[in-house]
């Protein structure tokens, strides 16, 4: 008996160690409701011959209203063509489980801002909110995403997500494949 008893307790401490910590940025209640926002994290990077491009989520709960805060961060020394959201862009996660889940953007359309760096390289840089939909929602809680397709206005672009990714940017370690599993719990209540 005495065996059974440590052997839960350790796998109890197992389970309890291994969740990911939620890290909230912003977390406000007022007389408008309340508003809670996970802090961003990177699920994509590409660098390549100077040219770099990264994609940061951030999960939100507004008023019950869950969603993600996207942002796409190009880098070049060349010219940075304009990637647009408009009402109509949307965010494709297929899971492992085979099961797709649609986001569906929520603002106005916008080109993002370019900004010039003190090395006089381009910076891009587009933000959007996206709403998550009812249908299969709760897949994310349980599947892994492997594969994201963003369709923006004029294109849809291809991102293939890793199971692990150390970012070039700041060297910390993500798990883009676990990004809901992990995060979602931090902002449904």
């Amino acid at each position: 008996m005495k065996k059974v008893l440590s052997l839960c307790f350790i796998l109890l401490n197992l389970i309890a160690y291994s969740q990911k910590p939620c890290e909230i940025d912003t977390n406000v209640t007022d007389s408008l409701g309340t508003y809670k926002l996970t802090k961003q994290k990177i699920v994509y990077e590409r660098s390549f011959a100077g040219n770099s491009t990264d994609i940061f989520f951030a999960l939100s709960n507004n008023n019950g209203v869950l969603a993600v805060e996207f942002q796409l961060l190009q880098r070049s020394n060349e010219f940075i063509k304009a990637t647009c959201l408009d009402k109509n862009s949307r965010i494709y996660l297929q899971l492992n489980n085979g099961k797709i889940v649609n986001l569906l953007y929520t603002g106005e359309d916008s080109c993002g801002t370019l900004l010039r760096d003190e090395k006089n390289g381009n910076n891009r840089i587009l933000s959007g909110t996206f709403l998550f939909s009812k249908e299969n929602y709760d897949e994310l809680k349980v599947s892994p995403v492997t594969f994201m397709r963003i369709k923006f206005a004029g294109e849809i672009i291809d991102y293939p997500l890793k199971t692990e990714l150390t970012s070039e940017l700041d060297a910390v370690k993500t798990a883009p494949e676990n990004y809901f599993m992990d995060y979602l719990k931090c902002i449904e209540h």
